[in-house]
């Protein structure tokens, strides 16, 4: 899995469906349009994931298995943030504010039973979130995926890529797009290259940068 000079790597992107009564997913729309304009130091495969807690790991799973990928990146969407947010951690809980797309709705449930409480990214977080800075595009390490289906894809990936040595895997929310009333800024072309710059520091970085971070509440 590991990349070599030879070897062009494969990135999966994967987004939502809409869900709760919204006409798009910003998340689902990327992956789409990723796919489309490609990117020029890897090769982009891509899954629109459905919001159900039984089928969206699944159906990530099915994907990781097709594609053979070098990294996983997992796309979300996160409404009330107003800037990009690399995820640090996800945690073994599913406990649903509303019901997913298939009318599920989780409460107070471990995503796998016995499985470890939480795990963490395998991307490097803060290095994305320097270069997003640097770019003029908001971001902010996030500890905190939320516990709907957004996490619940993020604690089954990491699990996922345990198991599979070399793969890099991690999950980012982005922001609404002004369709979905969110700023102006955020539109999909400027989410298109905030994702971008997300890819192309995870392949040129293995390990994260030393910068300070964190959060005192």
């Amino acid at each position: 899995m590991n990349a070599r000079a030879d070897h062009e790597p494969v990135v999966l992107v994967t987004g939502f469906e809409p869900f709760a009564g919204a006409p798009v997913n910003p998340s689902g729309e990327l992956v789409r349009r990723l796919i489309e304009l490609g990117h020029p130091d890897c090769r982009i495969v891509g899954e629109v994931l459905p919001v159900s807690f039984d089928r969206a790991a699944g159906l990530l799973a099915a994907a990781i298995e097709a594609h053979n990928p070098d990294i996983v990146i997992a796309l979300g969407l996160a409404e009330s943030r107003h800037a990009i947010t690399p995820e640090r951690v996800a945690i073994n809980l599913a406990d649903a504010p509303i019901a997913d797309n298939d009318g599920d709705q989780p409460r107070d449930a471990e995503i796998e039973h016995g499985g470890p409480a939480a795990r963490f990214t395998g991307l490097p977080v803060k290095a994305i979130a320097h270069a997003l800075d640097a770019a003029g595009i908001p971001s902010d390490i996030s500890l905190t995926a939320g516990s709907y289906v957004c996490n619940h894809v993020f604690y089954q990936l990491m699990g996922l890529a345990a198991a599979r040595p070399g793969l890099r895997a991690g999950f980012i929310h982005v922001p609404a797009t002004p369709q979905l009333g969110g700023s102006p800024q955020f539109t999909l072309d400027e989410l298109e290259r905030g994702i971008r710059i997300a890819i192309t520091t995870t392949l040129s970085m293995r390990d994260d940068v030393a910068h300070l971070g964190g959060s005192t509440h």
